[in-house]
């Protein structure tokens, strides 16, 4: 074996150790070149519309007032205050229980001239005025009529007026006048009062396109 030979077979093995070294050295430069990945970032909460408040609706008669009054000393003899109670009382009903408005009352008497004075006053509230007096063929209280007058607040307008009997037959709108004659008591006058004070508040509560239909009883 030549020295040459002898020579390379030594550094052979030498050559061999540092492949591996290098080769070693290498995958780990790679290794710490790699990147580590984060880990995934958790997902963000998508928020919650809160949801639109619907309006309340209103009604339209809901903020609404009357004041109602009767003229104690509008009629050609002096009659009981108990028959206009029955009257003011009938209307009043008539009002709260055909509409969801406010009604305001009052017990003393109510002119014309006080009832445009409060109407003016008034933003909102329609003030009503009701009046006894005898129809123009009265023979006795059966005879009496109810007058009723509604001013608009504000301006003191007449928006609507009319007239109730007590013994009255209705066509339609349209009154057509009294009916038969006959003495009755004093008790029973009053009845008729208040319904005739009834159909004055549904009539007023229809001219102002408030009017609800109460169901009759069986």
């Amino acid at each position: 074996m030549s020295v040459y030979n002898s020579a390379y077979m030594s550094y052979r093995p030498v050559a061999a150790t540092l492949i591996i070294v290098l080769c070693v050295l290498s995958m780990a430069a790679q290794s710490g070149r790699r990147q580590v990945k984060p880990p995934p970032a958790a997902p963000v909460p998508t928020p919650t519309p809160e949801p639109t408040p619907v309006p309340k609706k209103v009604d339209k008669d809901s903020e609404l007032l009357f004041f109602v009054g009767a003229d104690h000393h509008d009629s050609f003899s002096q009659l009981p205050l108990s028959y206009h109670d029955a009257a003011l009382r009938g209307c009043v009903d008539r009002l709260r229980a055909s509409s969801s408005a406010s009604v305001d009352v009052t017990e003393k008497s109510l002119s014309r001239s006080e009832a445009i004075k409060r109407a003016k006053s008034e933003a909102g509230g329609y003030v009503v005025m009701l009046s006894l007096t005898f129809d123009s063929m009265a023979r006795s209280y059966d005879d009496l009529v109810l007058e009723f007058l509604v001013f608009a607040p504000g301006t003191a307008k007449l928006v609507t007026n009319g007239r109730s009997y007590l013994t009255g037959r209705r066509a339609g709108p349209v009154v057509v006048g009294p009916g038969s004659r006959g003495s009755t008591s004093g008790l029973y006058r009053e009845q008729l009062l208040k319904q005739a004070g009834e159909e004055a508040g549904g009539r007023i509560l229809k001219a102002l396109h408030l009017h609800l239909e109460i169901p009759r009883s069986p």
